[in-house]
């Protein structure tokens, strides 16, 4: 194999470790969820065409969302404002416990306001990633509570590159059928 198998993908020769391989693939999952959003007009980020029922904007936002609930709730144990925030009426208390919720995105809220937070919080998750050693478990007092089960930083990196991946798949499939006009 001679370089990268995609475009802007990390090439197999990239410098450095793990740290630097989960750095650079995160960042580029997050370029092209948030390259896929900004193609589409307002009105198409907004709209949901597969039976999920989510638009590309809810998406976005449940992307950055997620990330934070991660990194800053469940890692770092810090305070944060409605940690489920993409759930519409859940806000500040998980989906699972509240029954038919569903990410949405305030109508005053657009794809550059979300990006903006998500670039901020990739600074935060790179920060974590480059300065803190994979097997350091979560601390208590966020999302984590004494007695949990705690996940260690390495677990938790690659369930953010699952996440990315997962949802920027749904994501190709959504702008796919918008593009085309197809509801």
């Amino acid at each position: 194999m001679s370089g990268a198998a995609n475009p802007g993908e990390p090439p197999p020769g990239l410098p450095g470790g793990e740290v630097e391989h989960l750095v650079a693939h995160l960042a580029l999952l997050r370029g092209q969820v948030v390259e896929a959003v900004a193609a589409l007009t307002p009105q198409q980020q907004r709209t949901a065409v597969l039976p999920s029922g989510w638009s590309p904007l809810e998406l976005l936002s449940h992307l950055l969302h997620m990330e934070r609930r991660w990194i800053r709730w469940g890692f770092l144990a810090e305070p944060v404002d409605e940690p489920w925030g993409d759930w519409g009426s859940a806000g500040s208390a998980d989906p699972s416990e509240t029954g038919g919720a569903r990410w949405s995105v305030p109508e005053d809220v657009d794809a550059a306001r979300l990006t903006t937070r998500l670039e901020e919080q990739a600074r935060t998750t790179e920060e974590v990633l480059t300065g803190t050693p994979l097997d350091t478990l979560a601390r208590t007092g966020g999302r984590f509570a004494d007695g949990d089960t705690l996940p260690t930083l390495r677990w938790i990196a690659f369930h953010l590159l699952h996440e990315h991946s997962r949802h920027l798949g749904h994501l190709d499939a959504a702008v796919e059928l918008l593009r085309d006009g197809r509801p």
